[in-house]
């Protein structure tokens, strides 16, 4: 059977802050919206959906939540709602426990966020928010895009913390050691078949008023007149690549601009591009390394990837692949205590009362199966799959995509970097708290 996760499927449909915490931070602990109450969704019910050793998790918070995400996938009429529902293997049932599960997450970490010495400090919001208003031109803009997603400043300032500290909370359960020789070697093969023909390159920026100066540069290295790497240093405007004689890494790890790739694509080994322009000026590309994975050649001739080593990966991928298990295994110890938590004795959920507005029979949507009972919750929208680490992380601006879609390694020139978007979060990313104007 086809299952989805509420949360999950309202970011699929592109809509950035619409992952569990941006749609649950327009309501407020009592079930209320936060700010000017715009964005309230159902009437007051004074029901409690869960509680967490003694904290009542509101039943008119969850619906609010609820209400929200229907709202922005566009599904606030019964039927579209109800087959939406029929389409991804879910029921009204199945949409509250997920959403009461990922509350009972948070409550479970604000209470035990100081036996894991989890704290965030005035100064670590100030950061956040104060980065957040310098991109509205004026405080006007700033204040009317509070306004918009239904919150004031403290609101605003509330969330910020709640996703530093979920963050950091997560980070707590980072494994010390390092993955075993067998884990990194089994990882290992499915990165070189993806990572087959992967090219590095290197690159010197020229504003795009200096074609002239880009041009007798070229000409330069080409003949052997001037290194590569020392042009680099010495004309490189993208000064984080500069320092390393120009080095981006692997394509595979990075998401360059579309007028960079294309002409990397182009290169082989040692070869260097003519001037590529793009939005950041002209390029100078050379690609210094193509990675072929280890291969072998059955009877009937056909090539298979076949590593016997992680020592036949460049290290960059092998520390991809180390840094990848060990997200895995902090996503499994935290989903273990994270659950032995929930499922503790301080915890409890009550029972769905009826009437309530995103309430659907669903015998009248049946599924694909002709299943119409409530599905399995197990893939819930906490902060403890990899996704939504990676999603929170964003709260902080340290967040990057899945693939490092955000950010070469190593390019740190700001705008003068030929990595797409760089410093944005990655394609369909929450940027949580970051844009209360799109949380609304």
């Amino acid at each position: 059977m086809k299952t989805a996760n509420i949360v999950k499927a309202v970011c699929v449909a592109g809509l950035a802050a619409s992952c569990f915490w941006g749609l649950a931070g327009c309501t407020s602990g009592d079930g209320s919206t936060g700010g000017n109450g715009n964005n309230s969704t159902s009437a007051s019910t004074g029901l409690v959906a869960a509680t967490v050793n003694g904290t009542e998790i509101s039943e008119d918070k969850v619906t609010d939540t609820i209400e929200n995400a229907r709202a922005q996938m566009s599904l606030t009429d019964e039927d579209s709602w109800g087959k939406w529902l029929a389409e991804n293997a879910m029921t009204p049932q199945s949409v509250r426990e997920e959403i009461i599960n990922a509350f009972i997450d948070e409550e479970i970490i604000k209470q035990t966020s100081s036996e894991r010495n989890v704290t965030v400090e005035d100064s670590e919001v100030d950061t956040v928010v104060n980065n957040t208003k310098s991109q509205y031109d004026s405080d006007e803009k700033w204040l009317s895009a509070l306004e918009k997603a239904g919150m004031t400043e403290d609101d605003y300032r509330t969330k910020v913390r709640e996703d530093l500290q979920r963050k950091k909370f997560q980070e707590s359960f980072i494994p010390t050691e390092d993955p075993t020789q067998e884990e990194m070697l089994e990882q290992a093969k499915m990165y070189a078949t993806a990572y087959d023909g992967a090219k590095r390159s290197s690159h010197i920026l020229f504003e795009e008023a200096d074609e002239e100066t880009a041009k007798t540069v070229l000409e330069q290295v080409r003949s052997g007149e001037l290194d590569f790497a020392e042009a680099a240093k010495q004309y490189s405007k993208d000064t984080g690549s500069a320092e390393k004689g120009g080095d981006v890494g692997w394509d595979k790890l990075s998401s360059f601009v579309t007028e960079y790739t294309d002409a990397l694509n182009n290169l082989e080994k040692d070869q260097i591009s003519d001037l590529v322009k793009s939005q950041y000026g002209f390029h100078i590309i050379k690609c210094t390394d193509v990675f072929q994975a280890p291969k072998t050649t059955g009877d009937d001739g056909a090539e298979t990837v076949e590593v016997t080593s992680i020592d036949q990966l460049p290290a960059e991928f092998v520390e991809k692949v180390k840094e990848t298990l060990k997200q895995k295994k902090q996503s499994e110890d935290y989903q273990n205590w994270m659950t032995e938590r929930r499922e503790g004795e301080g915890v409890k959920i009550n029972d769905m009362p009826e009437g309530l507005p995103y309430y659907v029979d669903m015998a009248s949507y049946p599924s694909e199966s002709g299943d119409t009972t409530t599905p399995e919750a197990n893939d819930t929208a906490n902060t403890g799959d990899t996704e939504g680490a990676a999603d929170n992380a964003d709260a902080t601006g340290e967040g990057t995509g899945e693939g490092d879609a955000a950010g070469a390694e190593g390019t740190e020139g700001g705008e003068n970097q030929p990595v797409e978007n760089a410093g944005q979060p990655a394609e369909g990313g929450s940027t949580n708290a970051q844009q209360p104007a799109e949380a609304a």
